[in-house]
């Protein structure tokens, strides 16, 4: 399930505070419920407990601007939580099957985020290149093999861009590599009508360890980041069976083993 970030007008003077109906898909005395902000809080403290982070555009995150604007338009007080919040509860459950690891977040017993990621194991190898380890672009060959047929669309050019980032180091898109190219493709393919005239991740991908100015090893670190920007960018909030996320998660597991 996605969702965006809450909208409001320029300026302060905010009749309605960003309701829970506003940003999620949720029903009944919730969804009229304005976001309160020690209700953003009791999620970000499950989603720490359970993922050991707060997902960037996760419930949370999404939630705890909500109740920044609803807080700055003078609408709710810093300590105010909302009563279905407080009586029923915030709760962050994880359910790993088949190497794959099923995350579902509510509010008052309703689903306000769930997603599906490779899981990644907690210790990190080391970052340098050796014989015996994956690197991100031999990552990515192996997601053009795994998935090479799939048009590419913007969860995939996000998750090549953020393996780009992680594999070189710079802060930024290189003009005219991989993670530019494929955004191109990205946005060309939405243009075209039929699956087999548009750009794959095969097409992009196959010399993904030449086409990177500079590699190095797949550290869970690494997919963390690959797997949220491929999450983020996804309507259904889920990586692609043997996609970039997938096979960069995969890497990591195997030099997690090698380590």
């Amino acid at each position: 399930m996605s969702q965006g970030q809450p909208q409001r007008p320029a300026g302060d003077n905010y009749k309605d505070p960003v309701k829970y109906g506003d940003v999620f898909d949720v029903s009944g005395e919730l969804a009229s419920k304005p976001i309160a902000p020690r209700d953003a809080a009791s999620l970000q403290a499950a989603e720490n407990i359970i993922l050991g982070q707060t997902p960037r555009g996760g419930p949370a995150a999404v939630m705890q601007s909500a109740a920044n604007l609803n807080e700055r338009a003078g609408l709710v007080g810093h300590s105010d939580v909302t009563d279905v919040a407080l009586n029923e509860g915030v709760n962050v459950t994880e359910t790993v099957v088949d190497g794959q690891r099923f995350v579902v977040e509510s509010v008052g017993g309703q689903i306000v985020g769930r997603f599906v990621q490779p899981n990644v194991p907690m210790r990190s190898p080391g970052a340098t290149l050796d014989n015996d380890s994956i690197s991100i672009g031999e990552a990515l060959e192996a997601s053009a093999v795994s998935a090479g047929d799939k048009p590419i669309n913007q969860s995939d050019a996000a998750a090549i861009q953020a393996a780009e980032v992680r594999a070189t180091g710079e802060n930024n898109i290189i003009p005219g590599g991989i993670g530019a190219e494929a955004q191109s493709a990205a946005t060309l393919n939405t243009r075209v009508m039929l699956n087999e005239n548009k750009t794959t991740l095969g097409d992009i991908l196959t010399d993904a360890t030449r086409k990177l100015p500079g590699d190095k090893t797949v550290t869970k670190e690494d997919a963390e980041r690959v797997i949220s920007a491929e999450i983020r960018n996804d309507l259904k909030m889920a990586t692609t069976p043997g996609g970039v996320a997938a096979s960069v998660a995969a890497a990591a597991r195997l030099n997690q083993q090698q380590g």
